[in-house]
Order: structure tokens, then sequence, then C-alpha cells
């Protein structure tokens, strides 16, 4: 059986910011950042944007201060409106961070 493809192309490196506490994602962050020479990005959209600010700010200020920004990334995406039925915009950004 076959996976679909949106799962299949993930990047494990990747970190998707959604309701959970701001600490699982630092957490999980700081997990892929235990290889030498990984760069994780955190992505998010929406409201969650200010959560992957602060979950960058956390990491490099205080958990790991080795840790630098090196490119961030804001973007508008459409996305699907389930009540509606039509395009909304929505923002969206990603932060790579690397030692």
């Amino acid at each position: 059986m076959e996976q679909p493809t949106s799962q299949s192309q993930r990047d494990p490196y990747t970190v998707f910011i959604g309701k959970k506490p701001v600490m699982n994602y630092v957490l999980a962050c700081l997990t892929l950042l235990q290889n030498e020479g990984a760069i994780v990005t955190v992505k998010a959209r929406g409201k969650a944007i200010s959560k992957a600010v602060d979950v960058a700010q956390i990491l490099t200020k205080r958990f790991a201060t080795n840790v630098v920004v090196k490119k961030i990334v804001i973007d508008t995406e459409q996305v699907k409106s389930t009540e509606t039925g039509g395009m909304n915009n929505v923002s969206s950004i990603e932060v790579k961070l690397g030692k």
C-alpha cells in the first residue's frame, strides 16, 4: 500500500507549529539539532506565527546559544475555506535554525 505523497516528501528536520505549548516545539527542535550540521526549519501559518517566533527566540537566547537564525521566509498561501468553500489568503513563516 502506498503512503500519501505529502507524508513521504516531508522533511524530517521540519517542525510544524500548531496548538501545543511552545516548550514542546522547543524540545523537538533541540532534539533535531543534536545531529551535527543539522538545519531545522520551524514552519507556521496564521495565528501560530507568533508561537514560531517564540520558539526560535527561546532556542537562540536561552537553550542553545550556539544556534543562530540562518534564514527567514515569509509568504502568503491560499487555503481552501472549510466554511465557504472559497480560497482565503493565510500568512506563513519559515525560520531556518542552525549552528
